[in-house]
């Protein structure tokens, strides 16, 4: 054979060979399971959290979970533990300061989420650790544990479960919270529900990208999914097969490029939402020049 048949030959099997050799490793395996899981769970529930409105809430509990790390860490009980009644602690303080008060709901989140998060940081400054608590600012998706990938895998099935199995109840409470209450639904137990399971997916995606970037796994994939289709069951399925898309490519590429895993899945996920927004924009604009423009409402919805 000639060098240049044997150059072509080579050239798929080194691209072959580098989308299977970061598989093999252990750490790369866990790291993909735990990303996938926390990205899926994110996905779900940002699609309600998109309907609502409550994007600005899940960056607060993304935030405010910062400190209940530190102080788990100082008492030697689990991370979860602390992230959860913090991320609990900071929705109960945001609704208090908001009933209490003439503050409105947007500046009672910016003024506790920005509070708690600087305790938070003050916290790590000062504690004295022979862990790099940094990681859970940033995410350290590479260093997963077993035990770490046991905890995400059950509460997001747990969360996952939950948010499948009360998906009427929260579409409801999403378009139209008075009709819900009319038909007999218990609209406050079920933005309770919605508020924890919110505090529990922040703990899941807490060990694949940190505090800092889980709030873009909180919204990123619902806007995306919103873009695409008008139809909330749409939504459910469009929302975490882009999630889980951008968690296999941006994992693999980290490995590949050498760089870090958690931003780069988030950057996947930005450059997912760019591509919609895109597509959205062409379908609106065919849509309006052919004169219709019911379909070019739905394109824009």
């Amino acid at each position: 054979m000639t060098p240049v048949v044997l150059a072509a030959r080579a050239v798929p099997a080194a691209w072959w060979d580098l989308l299977v050799e970061p598989w093999g490793y252990g750490f790369m395996q866990r790291a993909l399971l735990v990303t996938v899981v926390a990205s899926v769970v994110a996905a779900l529930l940002s699609c309600w959290l998109v309907l609502i409105g409550w994007s600005l809430m899940g960056d607060a509990v993304s935030h405010a979970v910062l400190p209940g790390v530190v102080l788990a860490y100082l008492l030697g009980v689990p991370f979860a533990a602390g992230a959860f009644l913090f991320g609990v602690g900071a929705v109960a303080l945001i609704g208090w300061v908001r009933a209490t008060s003439r503050v409105k709901e947007d500046a009672a989140i910016g003024v506790v989420f920005t509070t708690v998060f600087a305790v938070g940081v003050v916290l790590v400054s000062v504690t004295p650790s022979q862990v790099d608590l940094s990681h859970i600012l940033f995410g350290n998706v590479l260093g997963v544990s077993d035990a770490d990938v046991w905890q995400v895998v059950v509460l997001g099935a747990v969360a996952a479960a939950v948010l499948v199995l009360r998906r009427r109840d929260l579409t409801l409470y999403a378009f139209d919270r008075v009709h819900a209450q009319v038909i007999g639904l218990p609209v406050r137990r079920i933005g309770v529900l919605l508020l924890g399971l919110l505090a529990v997916s922040v703990v899941v995606a807490l060990q694949a990208v940190g505090v800092i970037l889980a709030v873009a796994m909180l919204i990123t994939p619902g806007a995306t999914a919103y873009l695409l289709t008008d139809r909330i069951w749409r939504m459910l399925w469009v929302a975490p097969a882009i999630a889980a898309g951008c968690a296999v490519v941006g994992v693999w590429a980290s490995y590949a490029l050498d760089v870090a895993s958690a931003g780069l899945v988030v950057v996947c996920q930005g450059l997912a939402f760019g591509a919609a927004y895109v597509t959205a924009r062409v379908r609106h604009r065919r849509a309006a020049r052919a004169g219709r423009p019911g379909k070019a409402l739905a394109a824009r919805r």
